[in-house]
């Protein structure tokens, strides 16, 4: 018998309904033979009995009996098949391992199954998918990577095929379920909304990456702002040490009691950013994980399992907006002159001007290259080709009447514009007799006459009529200088709202504005003023900072 099975052709055993080898084959009075389930199925469904080969109809439905022999000899042809198709595979592909699914079809080593059939539930190697490729009736069967439990992609309910998504319910369901439970709601085939969500996944990642990169942004800045505070740090606990040891043994206790509150806002603010660094790299490792589960279930092909995973992932974890989180070195502006005018009136004076020396040293770290904005520039001035310079001509121009340009008032901006930390510059004030110089903000009135206040935007100081200076300050304050100063040194610090003016060659702070809040960007701003004849023809100089030593 084994050789005449031999002798036959695999489409001799193949049932015409099933395209599969017989199984429990049975002969019909016509002569064909076909599966017991397929005929019987077949015959269940249609109103006729009738042979689906030849079309022959029977009056009565014939009875079934198994063909015992055709039964045998397909048995021994299907083992026969799957030996010679393990043996000719087996060298090529792999058993399944620990973790892996196997085949369902192999008998004796398992192999690692290649793909899963929705339709049949089974698992399949590399030869034993070959029917599910080539043979019409297979070929329409849906088939997806390998997945365990797949009875978990059959409705509970009733016992069909996962294929559907119910968007009203957020839910996956069959066919049944859309006429009964989910009848009207909004039904999408399982591969249009995995598209979807696979689209959404995407974006999540992308959003996920920016924050994480904006986040070690942060810490980079934060890090910066630690190191700029200990510079600052440094250089203060020096000149507060040459300041004391000038003092000697009676100002020793004064010297310890700043080096210690030096050190205390050098540690909370290293405290603070030590917190805040901390938090970010949490939300950072949150983030990583949340983006390598995103990752992870992008690149799945499951739609199932896509989107029954969404729903527990689609939640972010929380994170704070770090947008205006900053830590700001603490400014030690007067630190030491308060500590120094505790001391005995007798060193009072020599106090001050140590102090005031290592204010301005410290202050010219922050220098900034300004260059006049010839675009701001009332029409009266002459600038200078490198932008150094300007004085007034008693000419008007004929100039462009722009929003930026001042029309009255002899003003002009620098190019430079600064909205957060601090700058310095320099301007020489040499052989006139009347001058202003300061910084304003953006949204400053040019047009018409201006008063030049700190509600209006301006913090300035003023020469008039040769020895005459004020701080426009509201009300103005008149200034009492021991010197003229040739040269003005103008310090701004964003964050603490300060912007003083220092006598350069006398090492003298001349004035500061102090509690301001600025929120806008700051110009600096200059004023050689009217001519007058020729005596204030001398320019106004922007001048290279020649740090004090």
């Amino acid at each position: 018998m084994s050789a005449a099975s031999c002798l036959m052709t695999e489409d001799q055993f193949l049932c015409s309904i099933c395209l599969d080898v017989f199984t429990d084959p049975v002969l019909i009075p016509c002569g064909h033979d076909f599966c017991k389930a397929c005929i019987t199925e077949h015959w269940n469904i249609n109103v006729q009995s009738q042979c689906p080969n030849c079309k022959e109809v029977f009056n009565t439905r014939p009875e079934l009996q198994v063909n015992t022999l055709i039964s045998e000899m397909a048995a021994q042809f299907r083992q026969s098949s799957q030996q010679k198709a393990s043996s000719s595979s087996s060298s090529e592909q792999q058993a399944a391992k620990p973790g892996e699914v196997p085949c369902d079809v192999c008998t004796g080593t398992k192999l690692k199954a290649l793909k899963s059939c929705l339709v049949c539930l089974d698992f399949y190697c590399e030869t034993h998918l070959e029917p599910h490729l080539t043979r019409p009736g297979l070929k329409r069967h849906q088939l997806i990577d390998p997945v365990e439990n797949l009875e978990d992609r059959m409705c509970t309910e009733h016992d069909k095929l996962l294929e559907l998504f119910c968007k009203t319910d957020q839910i996956c369901v069959c066919m049944l379920c859309t006429f009964l439970d989910h009848k009207n709601h909004d039904v999408v085939p399982l591969k249009e909304e995995y598209k979807g969500k696979k689209a959404e996944l995407g974006k999540t990642e992308a959003e996920i990456q920016q924050m994480i990169q904006k986040r070690r942004l942060k810490i980079q800045e934060i890090k910066h702002s630690v190191e700029l505070s200990e510079e600052d740090a440094d250089t203060e606990i020096a000149d507060g040490v040459q300041v004391f040891t000038a003092l000697k043994e009676s100002v020793e206790r004064r010297m310890n009691e700043l080096l210690n509150t030096i050190k205390e806002k050098q540690r909370k603010t290293e405290k603070q950013a030590e917190g805040f660094i901390k938090e970010l790299e949490q939300e950072i490792s949150e983030l990583k994980k949340r983006g390598t589960e995103v990752v992870q279930l992008s690149r799945s092909e499951d739609h199932l399992h896509l989107l029954q995973s969404f729903r527990t992932l689609n939640t972010a974890p929380p994170t704070k907006d770090w947008t205006g989180v900053r830590v700001s070195p603490p400014s030690y502006e007067g630190t030491v002159r308060r500590a120094v005018n505790q001391l005995e009136e007798t060193f009072s004076k020599q106090m001050k001007k140590l102090l005031t020396e290592a204010e301005l040293k410290r202050v010219q770290k922050s220098a900034v290259d300004v260059t006049l904005d010839p675009d701001t520039a009332n029409p009266n001035l002459i600038l200078s080709d490198d932008g150094k310079q300007v004085h007034d001509s008693d000419v008007k121009k004929n100039l462009p009447k722009t929003p930026e340009r001042f029309d009255t008032c002899v003003y002009v901006l620098a190019e430079q514009s600064f909205s957060s930390g601090r700058f310095y510059y320099e301007v020489q004030v040499k052989e006139k007799t009347e001058w202003i110089v300061g910084v304003v903000r953006e949204s400053i009135n040019r047009k018409g006459i201006i008063t030049p206040t700190p509600q209006k935007g301006y913090w300035t100081i003023w020469l008039r009529n040769e020895n005459e200076y004020k701080a426009r300050d509201d009300p103005p304050v008149l200034l009492s200088l021991k010197s003229q100063p040739q040269k003005v040194g103008v310090f701004v610090d964003y964050e603490e709202g300060l912007v003083s003016f220092y006598d350069v060659d006398a090492a003298a702070l001349i004035y500061s504005f102090t509690g301001f809040c600025f929120t806008e960007k700051l110009y600096p701003l200059f004023n050689p003023c009217f001519n007058d004849g020729g005596k204030n023809s001398a320019p106004l100089i922007i001048s290279p900072v020649n740090h004090t030593e």
